[in-house]
């Protein structure tokens, strides 16, 4: 592949990882709504079933046999993959609850650091000094917009770091599983896999729910079905070390979701930290770019 093809499609493995965030951070939003009148694990069953009867009626409509969507040699890392969302998003919704969005989506910035710290020891990626840079000048944008000190630390936050390494690992095995498998048996298996581990919890959170709920939990994995797929595509295309700081995108959704659902106008410290945030992710395409041109 010539630097030009390249580029390109390290591009496009960019673009899908925003688009990733932008349907999860709208996932997130909702969320945070419902969890006035449900439990936040049980809103994550919720989506997880709103995913998979999505999937299989797909598989449905398709005439996709069963089998063909669980035959993978990876098995034990598929449902180990599922697992991980499973606690990224749990950790999240419980967060949510009690802390501010963009104060949680902040927060959940940590996972970009923890990918690059994996990315070597776990994936074999050469990780060098200009991402390592990268994104602890993100880092320095997120601490900006949290201002320590304003009462953002508690115990929701050390869920909201959970969250973070959970989703970091979480990416981390969706890159090891690129190739090795097609991208609906991945599909399947993130919703599939998703919705067995949290029916283990469901019981002991439960609540009646009626064609309302039932509508919102399938709009809400329409968007996780969108999500999974553009992150699953945008590993495929690029490193990723190299997409960790486009992660800190999902600030900027958060603030346009935390205006229009919840009236939230971003502080100048917010603005502030969003521009460094988004300097840094420059910076990654730039340098990337120059190594190539160099390399070519």
């Amino acid at each position: 592949m010539d630097s030009a093809a390249a580029a390109r499609r390290t591009n496009l493995g960019i673009l899908f990882l925003i688009a990733s965030n932008g349907l999860t951070a709208i996932v997130d939003a909702v969320a945070k709504q419902m969890t006035e009148g449900l439990h936040p694990l049980f809103i994550l069953w919720g989506y997880f079933l709103g995913i998979g009867i999505l999937l299989a009626g797909y598989a449905i409509a398709k005439g996709i046999p069963l089998r063909s969507l669980t035959a993978t040699r990876q098995r034990p890392l598929q449902l180990l993959r599922s697992a991980f969302l499973v606690g990224t998003i749990a950790f999240l919704f419980v967060g949510l609850a009690r802390l501010p969005l963009a104060d949680a989506f902040a927060i959940s910035f940590m996972a970009p650091l923890f990918i690059v710290v994996l990315a070597g020891p776990i994936l074999g990626e050469r990780v060098g000094v200009h991402r390592i840079a990268a994104v602890i000048i993100g880092l320095v944008g997120v601490v900006v917009i949290m201002q320590p000190g304003t009462g953002v630390f508690q115990w929701s936050a050390v869920l909201i770091l959970v969250s973070a390494l959970s989703f970091a690992l979480f990416q981390i095995t969706t890159r090891r599983l690129v190739g090795a498998a097609p991208t609906i048996v991945t599909l399947y298996y993130t919703g599939f896999g998703g919705l067995l581990w949290t029916s283990l919890m469901a019981g002991f959170v439960w609540s009646p729910i009626g064609l309302g709920e039932l509508a919102i939990f399938l709009a809400l994995g329409g968007l996780g079905v969108g999500a999974h797929l553009c992150v699953i595509k945008a590993f495929d295309a690029a490193q990723a070390s190299l997409l960790a700081p486009f992660n800190y995108t999902k600030l900027l959704w958060g603030i346009g979701l935390g205006y229009l659902m919840f009236g939230e106008v971003p502080t100048t410290a917010v603005l502030a930290g969003s521009a460094i945030i988004v300097v840094s992710g420059l910076y990654v395409i730039w340098r990337d770019s120059a190594n190539r041109a160099a390399s070519g």
